[in-house]
């Protein structure tokens, strides 16, 4: 059983910050749930796809962030505490098609995915990415597939 990516498609994964990255480490301390921002065409099988990190922790003074409405987390199956979609960083990743990823894993027993995010909630954190995009303010760490 595989997941395609698309944006807005909730995952669990290993993200791993850019401190972390700079730290000298290949894989995320945790696996928590990301949201797909992003997610090429099939090209010789396989995709680029590109992840916000879901977190508890707020944003800090300066970034901005996209908090996720309780009505969305229990949708979701998250749990019931605040989260917000960060847009200040992401991972790229290859996603060959009709396998599940290095770093990715079950969100459920049953399911590769947590779901999809509401189109308005998937926009607002396509937007900001595009923007901290355009200022220079986007952290990208690019995993290996070999990982």
């Amino acid at each position: 059983m595989s997941v395609t990516p698309e944006p807005g498609l909730v995952i669990r994964y290993d993200f791993l910050w850019k401190a972390e990255a700079r730290a000298g480490r290949e894989e995320g301390a945790k696996d928590r749930p990301c949201a797909v921002v992003l997610a090429t065409r099939p090209k010789d099988g396989q995709r680029e796809v590109v992840v916000c990190p879901i977190t508890h922790a707020p944003p800090r003074a300066g970034e901005i962030a996209v908090e996720i409405p309780y009505k969305v987390a229990r949708y979701l199956k998250l749990d019931s505490d605040r989260m917000w979609i960060k847009t200040h960083e992401v991972n790229s990743l290859q996603w060959e098609e009709g396998q599940i990823p290095h770093g990715v894993s079950r969100a459920h027993p049953d399911a590769w995915a947590f779901g999809m995010l509401p189109k308005a909630l998937g926009s607002q954190m396509f937007e900001q990415v595009r923007e901290n995009s355009r200022q220079h303010a986007l952290g990208i760490v690019t995993r290996s597939a070999a990982e």
